[in-house]
This record gives C-alpha cells, structure tokens and sequence, in this order.
C-alpha cells in the first residue's frame, strides 16, 4: 500500500459504504475509525465512522492520520477534502429504490417521521445529489476514484473484489474481504 494515499470511501447514506470499509480493514487498508457509532440494527456490524471527518472544512489536521489508511467521508463532505494529499475514493452505488426503502426503514426504527415527500421525487433528488457528489470527485485533482456497485457486491462479488483489489495494485486479501459479505443483511433489495 501507498503509505502516503488517503482511501475515502463515499457514497450516498445506505450504499454499503460500511460494508465496503470493513471489506478494505479486512482486506489490508487500516481502517480510521473512533469507534463513537455503535453497532445498532441499521449497522449490525458497526459504520466503521472517524468523528472527525463530520468537522471538515474546519478540521482538516486529521487527514495526516489517515495517510495509508481508509476513512469515510459522507458525500456532502467530499466536496470539502484539501488538495494537499493523494487520494483512491471508492465511490459506493446503490439501485436508488433501495436506498430509499433503507432510508425509510432506518427512520421508522428510530421514531423519526419520513418527510412528505413521495419516493419517486426522493429517487430523483438521490439521482441529481449522486450527479454533484460525481463530479466533485472528478474535478478535484488529486482523486483516484473506483466506481462499486453494492448490487454487484451482493450478486456477483469475485469480479468486483478482483476490481478493488486491482484499484490498489492487486495487493488486498481477496478472501478476507469475501468472508465479509453477508446476503443476510441485504435486507432491502430492488423489485427484478
């Protein structure tokens, strides 16, 4: 690994981007991480957070402490990461449906009301925010992106575990980052 390679992993809320943290900590790319969010039934196996990145564009000292490592970085904050180092994003996509079923579910749990908004104008809202979250990534000079489905991950995981491995010169533990996919956690799948 590049010691001196920031890996952020974005995406919109409930892509998988904590699967796929877990997946790269398993795999060989250390994890930055606070251990602040607790596991809960959203995230059985924890959202694999750094408190931290939430302060950006504040609070940027922290970015030398993930140099070799892997943090998450909420989509509306990529827009806010410094040029100063290099980065590898890996960029989590989701069939829309699902992310919003997610979402929905996640709210409910938590007592909160879902917005009166119908799905179908939320859908495009995701689809247009997922756009701008793009195209920051691909204007900013120092990203390194990799586009991963967690459809793909679910359906078909070899050629997409080959992919990132391959996005960090094929030296990740490909069957330590198999062993964590769980179908039973894949509990809000799109209409085939």
């Amino acid at each position: 690994m590049n010691d001196d390679v920031i890996t952020i992993v974005s995406g919109l809320p409930r892509s998988g981007t904590s699967m796929m943290m877990e997946m790269l900590d398993k795999g060989g790319v250390e994890a930055l991480t606070d251990e602040v969010r607790t596991p809960d039934k959203d995230n059985p196996k924890g959202y694999y957070e750094y408190e931290r990145v939430k302060d950006l564009p504040e609070d940027t000292d922290w970015l030398e402490k993930a140099e070799g490592k892997s943090v998450k970085v909420l989509g509306e904050l990529i827009k806010h990461i410094p040029q100063g180092y290099r980065y590898k994003v890996i960029f989590m996509e989701r069939h829309l449906d699902e992310i919003v079923e997610s979402q929905e579910k996640m709210l409910i749990r938590k007592g909160k009301d879902r917005d009166d908004v119908s799905k179908d104008d939320l859908k495009d809202t995701l689809k247009d925010y997922r756009a701008i979250l793009k195209e920051q990534i691909s204007s900013h000079p120092n990203m390194e992106v990799l586009y991963v489905s967690y459809n793909d991950i679910m359906s078909h995981p070899e050629p997409v575990i080959e992919s990132v491995s391959a996005f960090f010169a094929g030296e990740l533990d490909k069957e330590s980052m198999m062993s964590v996919i769980d179908e039973e956690l894949y509990r809000n799948r799109a209409e085939e």
